[in-house]
């Protein structure tokens, strides 16, 4: 067991950043880290999620996932956030969550902090990029020191990964054997770096 305690958190509409977050979690608990998986609560309304049978589905396989608090926020010395691309920024549901996080960040309790970010879109370009590179700014706001996957393991090349953190095209495909690997390439370079800042 190592000292990085690690919360991945992602919004997730019809699964693919759920199992982004799964594979993640599951490699970083491989890498010695003490992880909490949470959800970001969903702010469409019900009577939206409720009419569209995949999104329901969605919903109802992870009723069990709690959502994150800013109790998880300060218990964590590192952050894998994991959300969708609309229009080339972040889904609305987390960025409302981050949005509750200034008066812990006010106090400095984000600072100082291992992060990473990985995104999805329906398309190969459909603003991936951009997304993971806003929630950047973001924590750079925070003071939070930023862990890029870079091109630093074979995995990133095989995946047609970008340097910024995994972006997945969901397709309705399943998640390709190397856009896995490559997750859990950067699962384990954060937790490898969140050790360090944690010693």
């Amino acid at each position: 067991m190592s000292n990085v305690r690690l919360a991945v958190i992602y919004y997730s509409t019809y699964g693919t950043n759920h199992q982004m977050a799964e594979i993640a979690t599951e490699a970083a608990e491989a890498a010695g880290a003490e992880v909490r998986l949470r959800k970001i609560a969903e702010t469409a309304p019900e009577s939206v999620v409720m009419a569209q049978a995949a999104w329901k589905a969605q919903a109802e396989k992870t009723a069990h996932i709690p959502a994150p608090t800013n109790a998880d926020m300060e218990w964590a010395n590192a952050y894998l956030f994991s959300a969708p691309t609309r229009y080339g920024v972040s889904a609305s549901q987390l960025r409302a969550f981050i949005d509750t996080l200034g008066p812990i960040w006010l106090e400095g309790k984000l600072a100082n902090k291992a992060v990473s970010a990985m995104s999805s879109a329906q398309n190969p370009h459909g603003g991936q990029e951009s997304t993971i590179l806003g929630l950047y700014n973001t924590m750079m706001h925070w003071g939070a020191i930023i862990v890029t996957p870079g091109y630093t393991d074979p995995a990133f090349f095989k995946a047609g990964g970008n340097p910024y953190g995994v972006s997945v095209t969901a397709n309705g495909e399943p998640i390709s054997d190397d856009v896995k690997e490559a997750i859990r390439v950067q699962a384990r370079r954060l937790v490898t770096f969140a050790a360090k800042l944690a010693a």
